[in-house]
């Protein structure tokens, strides 16, 4: 069995019987990253030193049956905006060039407290701010369908660190889809938890208001157990929901408007494989949903540029100018504008909840376009722009919204299935998508 690609669970679970060992099965990890062709594309810096300590520990707390959970000992990627302590976390920007913490974020030291290993930081789209991953600044990770494809973004480098084998799972961030966008057009499960459920601290911020670190990983098992990691409490029972059947929603209307051929059918063909399983299917356009969705610009570049402002502005030359200009367009919006529209989003997150109340979780496809070419996003600004809308348009939903939201691959190559929950509902929806993810395998 190739280890480097078992999934997170597997390699915990082999950690405890002695088939591995996290000592070796980290150096290995080390090697496939310096020796690919594309690792240093991917990864922003390895952190050698410490995965190499963390794993020897693992390996001795193994050895004597001291270990601290199933993931104890499985080496990790983590995205380049959460805070590591003597190494330089950069956000993938130049403004913020050797920028070098103190401490770890909150949810790093939760993970090394459960004996996770630190493999290094990832390569991610300018301060977070958009969904294709391209980031002609630093590097720009490759597709692992097809490197000439843009890998989705922004937490671009951490997905494909799991899909290329360079980590057992990944650690990034989603403010309007960066999690969920590059785990479907990477083959992977990405896990998008309710706003709020857990810390922010050393988390380098784009929009404090939809900011959420969460895993991309191979299964939904993975996904639960790093989330229960994160949070630290205990991880939910994935049988929970095995012996009733599956209550799903199709969201209608907008996730579908201008949404290209493939996506479509992959989620039809994905749908009707859930209605196989005897997962009772709805369907239903939610006009809130629109109303929701136009509220976006005044909600999230102005946020965005408030934070970012002055870093921007001292030095724009250093920014790409397709994301500089988005942060930009946030300059003109009023701060009444701003208020009125939260209070109106409030007002549609309530009107949801009432809609979709008795669903398991509301479904439809995680991107409309599969990955475009990298190139021709880098040459035609017009494309990239009408692209980038198109990439973040259904995953920014659950954002808006308030919901957490996972992405599942179909089966189609860069096409993923999006499941979302009902706010604050996290474990419930895992437990649901571990039974669409069985009936889709």
């Amino acid at each position: 069995m190739d280890w480097l690609k078992a999934s997170a669970a597997e390699q915990g679970r082999a950690i405890l019987a002695g088939l591995i060992s996290p000592a070796e099965q980290t150096e290995a990890y080390i090697e496939a990253a310096s020796r690919h062709p594309y690792g240093g594309h991917i990864y922003a810096r390895l952190t050698h030193d410490r995965a190499r300590a963390e794993s020897i520990a693992a390996h001795d707390r193994a050895r004597a049956g001291l270990r601290r959970g199933l993931l104890d000992g499985v080496a990790i990627s983590w995205k380049d905006n959460i805070d590591s302590a003597g190494i330089p976390t950069e956000g993938g920007s130049r403004l913020l060039a050797g920028r070098t913490p103190e401490q770890d974020a909150e949810i790093l030291s939760r993970a090394t407290l459960q004996g996770l290993v630190c493999l290094g930081k990832t390569h991610l789209t300018e301060l977070a701010f958009s969904g294709l991953g391209l980031n002609p600044m630093t590097r720009t990770p490759p597709n692992s369908i097809d490197p000439a494809l843009a890998p989705g973004g922004s937490s671009s480098g951490a997905a494909v660190s799991v899909a290329l084998g360079l980590a057992a799972a990944a650690i990034g961030s989603d403010t309007g889809g960066s999690i969920r966008v590059p785990a479907a057009w990477n083959g992977l499960v990405g896990f998008k938890p309710t706003h709020g459920a857990l810390p922010d601290a050393g988390l380098l911020p784009l929009c404090r208001r939809f900011d959420i670190a969460g895993p991309i990983a191979r299964t939904v098992e993975d996904c639960a157990e790093l989330f229960a990691v994160l949070r630290g409490a205990p991880a939910p029972d994935l049988g929970d929901a095995a012996n009733r059947p599956l209550r799903l929603m199709v969201l209608d209307g907008v996730p579908f408007d201008a949404a290209r051929d493939a996506p479509v059918a992959a989620f039809e063909d994905a749908v009707r494989r859930l209605s196989e399983a005897n997962v009772r299917i709805t369907h239903a356009d939610l006009p809130c949903v629109a109303e929701a969705m136009a509220l976006a610009p005044i909600l999230f570049a102005p946020e965005a540029y408030g934070i970012w402002r002055d870093q921007i502005e001292d030095a724009p030359e250093l920014m790409y100018p397709a994301i500089l200009e988005r942060f930009r367009g946030g300059r003109e919006v009023g701060a009444a504008d701003y208020i009125a529209g939260w209070e109106k989003l409030n007002r549609l997150r309530a009107d949801w909840a009432r809609l979709v109340a008795g669903h398991d979780a509301v479904i439809l496809p995680t991107s409309p376009i599969l990955p475009p070419d990298a190139q021709r996003l880098l040459n035609d600004a017009d494309y990239f722009a009408t692209e980038n809308l198109l990439t973040l348009r259904n995953t920014r939903i659950a954002n808006l919204l308030g919901l957490p939201a996972i992405s599942l691959p179909t089966g189609h190559p860069g096409c993923g299935l999006m499941m979302m929950g009902q706010a604050g509902q996290d474990l419930a929806l895992l437990v649901a998508a571990a039974t669409a993810e069985a009936a889709l395998r």
